[in-house]
C-alpha cells in the first residue's frame, strides 16, 4: 500500500523527488512503528495515529517535524480511503496545527450536558442512543468495544463491564449511576422493541434488529451533534477524549487512566496531560487577579 501510494505521488501528482523522499522517510518510520506494536496498516486507528504523534513528540521530535509527518499521514490515509483499500478514514479529523498543540479533541462540561439531553428516550432508538452515549462518556471504550459488547459482558449488579481490547486484551472498566440507569431502560424497554422476534447477544441493535456498525453510530452521533453545533469536531473517539480529559482534569491519577482506556503504553494516556496543563494555564490566567493584571499589560 505504501508503494502504490508513493507511485501516485510521482506518476499522477508529479511531485518532486526531495518531497517524495519525505514522504517516503516519514511512512517508514510510520511502519516501523506499527511494527514494533504490532499493529497491521489496515486496521490503524484514529488512537492510533494520536498514540504516534505523541510517541513522537516524547521522542524529541520538533514541532515542525511533527506537523510534517501529520501531514504525510492526513494524504496517506485519504489515498487508501479513496482506493477502498480501508472502510474508515482514521486520519480525517487528524489536524495539521496552526500552532503546536496537537491534542485530540474533547467537548467540554456544557458541551456534554447539551449532548446527553438530546436522545428523545421515549424512543426504542433514543433509549439506544441516549445508553450508548452515556457509557462512553462514563467509560472511555473505544467505539469497536462499545458495539461489540454483549449482554453477558455487563455486570449491572456491580456497575461494571467486561471488554475485550487490542490484541484481545480482557479488561473490567466500571461505569456510573447514570450510565446504568439508562442501560437498564434500554434493555428492559428499547432493546426488546428493536429485536421484535429475533434474537441477539449483541447488547446495541439497529432498527433491524441486528448489531449496529460502527459507520451506523458514527452517523448518528454526527447528526446530534449537527443539532448544538459541535458536528466539526465530534465523532465517538471525540468521547474517549473527553473521558480521558475529564478525569484527569479532577484529579484522577494517569496510571489508572491508562488502565481504563487500556492503553498498552502509558505515553499514549500522556497526551492527555497537556491538554489538562493548558487547561489549567487557561483557569489561571483568566481568574487569577495578578495574573490577569500581567496578562493584560503585557
Amino acid at each position: 500500500m505504501i508503494e502504490r501510494f508513493i507511485n501516485y505521488l510521482i506518476s499522477e501528482k508529479g511531485l518532486s523527488k526531495n518531497t517524495v523522499e519525505s514522504y517516503v522517510f516519514d511512512l517508514t518510520h510510520f511502519k516501523n512503528f506499527l511494527d514494533s506494536n504490532n499493529i497491521e496498516l489496515k486496521k490503524v486507528s484514529e488512537e492510533d495515529l494520536t498514540g504516534y504523534v505523541a510517541y513522537l513528540y516524547n521522542s524529541g521530535y520538533s514541532p515542525r517535524t511533527i506537523m510534517r509527518h501529520i501531514s504525510t499521514l492526513r494524504n496517506f490515509f485519504k489515498f487508501l480511503y479513496n482506493e477502498e483499500d480501508i472502510p474508515v478514514n482514521p486520519a480525517e479529523i487528524l489536524e495539521t496545527p496552526k500552532a503546536f498543540k496537537m491534542l485530540p479533541k474533547y467537548l467540554t462540561n456544557d458541551e456534554v450536558e447539551k449532548l446527553l439531553n438530546l436522545p428523545d428516550t421515549t424512543t426504542p432508538t433514543g433509549q439506544r442512543d441516549k445508553a450508548m452515549i452515556e457509557l462512553l462518556y462514563a467509560t472511555g471504550l473505544r467505539v469497536s468495544e462499545l458495539i461489540d459488547l454483549k449482554m453477558n459482558n455487563l455486570n449491572l449488579e456491580e456497575r461494571f463491564l467486561i471488554t475485550f481490547g487490542k490484541g484481545s486484551k480482557e479488561r473490567l472498566v466500571p461505569f456510573s449511576k447514570k450510565a446504568y440507569q439508562y442501560l437498564v431502560t434500554y434493555i428492559n424497554d428499547g432493546r426488546i422493541k428493536l429485536l421484535k422476534d429475533k434474537k441477539s447477544y449483541f447488547l446495541f441493535l439497529n432498527v433491524r434488529g441486528n448489531k449496529i456498525s460502527r459507520q451506523g453510530f458514527w452517523k448518528i452521533l454526527k447528526a446530534y451533534g449537527r443539532k448544538i453545533g459541535i458536528e466539526h469536531k465530534l465523532s465517538p473517539h471525540t468521547l474517549r477524549h473527553t473521558f480521558a480529559t475529564h478525569l484527569l482534569e479532577h484529579g484522577a491519577d494517569l496510571r489508572a487512566v491508562q488502565i481504563m482506556l487500556g492503553h498498552s503504553d502509558i505515553s499514549t494516556t500522556q497526551i492527555y496531560t497537556h491538554i489538562s496543563n493548558e487547561r489549567l494555564k487557561q483557569i489561571y490566567f483568566n481568574f487569577h487577579p495578578r495574573a490577569k493584571k500581567q496578562d493584560d499589560n503585557d
